[in-house]
C-alpha cells in the first residue's frame, strides 16, 4: 500500500524536478525507489512521513534545495569557487585508458586510500549482473577502482542505501553526480557525525542524467540487442573512447562518443538536468572533467587522444589532496586560466548562462522550482545576451505547457 508524499518530495515531483539521487530513500525508512516507465528513480511512500523527518527531506533533497556554495580564494560567475584551476591525468597508464577523460578522480580515490583518510569508496559502476543497469559500489583498492572507472550515463541512485552505509564504521569518500554531492554536503552541514564520516566529496562536470529508455535506444542503434550482453561501457578505454556492448563470444558492437552521447543520450536527459545551477561540481571538494582540444569549429573535437582531465579544487582538503596526490607520485598536473575552461565545456557555460531565462520560465507557468541561493545565478546570466535568454525562456515556457518533461 503506497501513502501520499511529503509535503517536501510531493513539491519536487510537481515541479519535475527529481534528480533520483536517493538521498530519501536513504534518510527515510517510509520512502522507497522506484522506476518510472522511462526508467528514473523515482520516490513513493509506503508510510506517512512526520514533518520532522520532511523538514530534513526538504534541506537535503536536490530537487528542493540546491547546496550552496561555499567561499573560496578565487570565484567565476561561470565556473564557480575554486582554489586552483588545472588540467591533469593519473601516472597509472592503465587506470588512464580506463577512465573516462584523465583518471584523476580515480587517482585521489586511491590515494585517500593509501594515505589512511578514508577507509572505503562509495560509487557506482556497472552491475555486473545486468550490465546495462547501474548500481552502488564499494570500493576499498586500486581493482576496485578499476572496475568502477568510467562515466554511466543512465540513472543511479548513490544514496538510496546511506542509512545502512553510514552503520557500517569507517570514513567514507564519496563519488557522485553534483547533485548527490549537494546533497551529501546539504547533510553534513546539518549533521557533524556525518560529516566525520564522509570527510571528503568528489564530482565531475554533469551534462545530465539520460533515461535508462535512453540506454536501450543506444542499445538498438549499435545493434546489439540481438544477442545477450555480459558487459557494457558508455565510455572509456580510450579519450573519449566508444561506447561498447560485449557478447558472450567476445564480439563487441561499438558507437563513437560523437554518436552515443551526441545522437542518442543527450536527448533523453530529465528535465532537472535541465534546471541545474550547479552541474560544475561547485560543492565537491574537487571537480573534474573532460579538459577536451578545440576543434577548428570552435566546439570541442573528439579525437581519440591519451586522457585529459580539468580539474578545479573547491576547498582547502580537496587542494591539500591535489598536492599529496602529485607528491605521491599519483598524478600530473599543469596550470590552466579559467577563462580556459568554456572552450573546453562550452555547453556547460551555456547552461549556467541561460539558468534564469528557464527558472523565469517555471515561474511564469506556476511550477514549483528548487531554492536557490548562493550560486551566483545573477552574474552568470549577465554573460548571456537578451536574445539567448528569450529564445531559452519561450523554449522553456513551450516545453512545459506542452507537458513534454
Amino acid at each position: 500500500m503506497t501513502h501520499p508524499l511529503p509535503p517536501s518530495l510531493a513539491r519536487v515531483m510537481r515541479g519535475h524536478a527529481c534528480s533520483g539521487c536517493g538521498a530519501c530513500a536513504g534518510l527515510e525508512p517510509a520512502i522507497h525507489l522506484a522506476r518510472d516507465a522511462k526508467g528514473w528513480w523515482r520516490p513513493y511512500a509506503s508510510a506517512p512521513v512526520s514533518p520532522e523527518s520532511d523538514a530534513r527531506l526538504a534541506a537535503v533533497c536536490p530537487g528542493a534545495t540546491v547546496a550552496p556554495w561555499a567561499t573560496a580564494p578565487h570565484s567565476d560567475p561561470i565556473w564557480g569557487p575554486y582554489h586552483r584551476c588545472l588540467t591533469g591525468h593519473s601516472t597509472d597508464a592503465e587506470l588512464r585508458h580506463a577512465a573516462s577523460s584523465g583518471g584523476v578522480l580515480s587517482a585521489l580515490a586511491l590515494h585517500a586510500l593509501q594515505s589512511g583518510l578514508v577507509d572505503r569508496i562509495l560509487h557506482v559502476a556497472m552491475d555486473p549482473d545486468a550490465p546495462l543497469l547501474t548500481h552502488i559500489v564499494r570500493s576499498t583498492g586500486r581493482a576496485d577502482v578499476l572496475r568502477a572507472a568510467g562515466s554511466r550515463y543512465a540513472p543511479a541512485a548513490p544514496l538510496a542505501e546511506l542509512s545502512a552505509e553510514l552503520e557500517t564504521p569507517g570514513r567514507i569518500l564519496f563519488i557522485g553526480k553534483p547533485c548527490d554531492v549537494g546533497a551529501m554536503r546539504q547533510l553534513t552541514r546539518l549533521d557533524p557525525t556525518i560529516a566525520a564520516r564522509v570527510p571528503l566529496m568528489l564530482s565531475f562536470f554533469c551534462a545530465g542524467t539520460p533515461s535508462q529508455d535512453g540506454t536501450d535506444r543506444l542499445i538498438d542503434r549499435m545493434g546489439a540487442g540481438e544477442q545477450p550482453i555480459t558487459h557494457f561501457r558508455y565510455r572509456g578505454d580510450g579519450w573519449p573512447g566508444f561506447a561498447t556492448a560485449r557478447h558472450p563470444d567476445g564480439t563487441a558492437h561499438c558507437l563513437s562518443y560523437a554518436q552515443s552521447w551526441g545522437d542518442v543520450l543527450s536527448k533523453e536527459v530529465q528535465f532537472r538536468c535541465k534546471i541545474c545551477p550547479d552541474a560544475i561540481g561547485g560543492v565537491a571538494d574537487v571537480a573534474a572533467a573532460d579538459a577536451w582540444y578545440g576543434g577548428e569549429t570552435g566546439y570541442p573535437a573528439f579525437d581519440e587522444a591519451d586522457g585529459r582531465s580539468l580539474i578545479l579544487t573547491r576547498t582547502p582538503l580537496g587542494d591539500r589532496l591535489i598536492t599529496d596526490a602529485v607528491a605521491a607520485g599519483l598524478l600530473e598536473t599543469a596550470p590552466l586560466a579559467i577563462g580556459e575552461i568554456v572552450k573546453m565545456q562550452p555547453a556547460q557555460a551555456t547552461r549556467r548562462r541561460l539558468l534564469v531565462s528557464r527558472l523565469a520560465a517555471m515561474a511564469v507557468t506556476a511550477q514549483p522550482r528548487p531554492r536557490m541561493n548562493g550560486l551566483a545565478l545573477a552574474p552568470a546570466a549577465a554573460t548571456a545576451t537578451l536574445r539567448a535568454q528569450a529564445k531559452s525562456f519561450l523554449g522553456t515556457a513551450r516545453r512545459i505547457l506542452q507537458n513534454r518533461r
